[in-house]
């Protein structure tokens, strides 16, 4: 017998039947989960969006093409509502006001939340938890109870506002009988909720700015101003395009902050004097039942005016920045 005969390796043992079955199956199950389980977990956003952003949106749109009746029959007229859209005054009335509000509103709030977001960035501030929670609180009350509260500060007879006005010689002001004053005060009360709430987002950009960036500024003899207007705005800018942005859609479907102010009526005042383009839907489109089609004309009105300003302050916030 020779050597190489003896010293052989011995054959490998055969595979255990159904083994080679089983890890093709746990092969393709692993591809299988890997290729096709992303999309199942982010379906159920997808299904819930469909059915309550994606239908509502498009049955508006094929109702703004018809004169709808909810309570009767509806027949198709093309772009006709768009068409007498074009020359309702009291829709561009309710335009007016809108932007009016929104300026008076969004503007100021923006500022004092990177303000605010910016001093309760710096390390110098003492009790930085306490001052981060209660600038929030303003948003956690109730539209409500806001609305009752500054209500009452701007009554005309009985009013805070009012009185503190007249130990400066200012006559008492009909808030809710005139254009400006109505708008000045629903804009107080936008600014008061909403302020905390852009503040912490605006404050959670800031602190992912490296702290390895100031401190060099701080060496090269930068002080607080130039270090903000240097190092904190461009690199907030991201977070600042994603606040104005949502600023704008909020401030463009204004509802329920003019509705409370004006005692629940529908219409903004005796002559319309604070109706904005979200209750100017809600009057043709919920309340005047003959006339759906219309209101969901204004509505989609209303999402290509929020588009164009949404776009229209994304290139200024970029611009700016630069």
């Amino acid at each position: 017998m020779s050597l190489s005969a003896t010293t052989a390796p011995p054959s490998p043992a055969p595979p255990r039947p159904g083994t080679a079955p089983r890890r093709r199956r746990g092969h393709l199950l692993n591809r299988l989960d890997l290729k096709y389980s992303p999309y199942l977990y982010i379906a159920p956003f997808f299904l819930i969006f469909g059915a309550f952003g994606l239908y509502p949106m498009l049955r508006t749109a094929w109702m703004s093409l018809h004169d709808w009746d909810m309570v009767g029959d509806h027949s198709f007229i093309g772009i006709d509502n768009y068409t007498r859209l074009v020359s309702d005054e009291y829709f561009w009335n309710a335009l007016v006001n809108t932007f009016g509000i929104f300026a008076l509103s969004t503007i100021p709030q923006l500022l004092l939340a990177l303000f605010l977001a910016n001093l309760l960035n710096r390390s110098l501030l003492r009790a930085k938890t306490f001052f981060r929670m209660a600038i929030f609180v303003p948003n956690v009350v109730s539209v409500a109870a806001v609305a009752i509260v500054f209500g009452m500060l701007f009554q005309r007879e009985f009013g805070l506002i009012n009185w503190l006005l007249s130990f400066v010689g200012i006559d008492q002001i009909d808030w809710d009988g005139q254009r400006w004053s109505a708008w000045t005060a629903i804009a107080t009360m936008v600014n008061w909720r909403w302020t905390g709430y852009n503040t912490l987002i605006l404050l959670a950009g800031m602190q992912a700015i490296p702290k390895d960036l100031y401190e060099a500024a701080a060496i090269d003899g930068a002080g607080a101003w130039r270090q903000f207007w240097r190092i904190t705005l461009p690199m907030v800018r991201p977070t600042l395009i994603f606040v104005v942005i949502l600023s704008t859609i909020g401030g463009m479907q204004l509802f329920t902050e003019p509705l409370l102010f004006g005692n629940g009526r529908i219409l903004g005042g005796n002559q319309r004097e604070f109706q904005t383009l979200a209750m100017y839907m809600y009057e043709k489109g919920i309340e005047n039942l003959n006339t759906a089609g219309y209101g969901a004309a204004v509505a989609w009105a209303i999402f290509v005016i929020i588009v164009l300003m949404s776009l229209l302050n994304f290139v200024l916030v970029r611009r700016s920045a630069k």
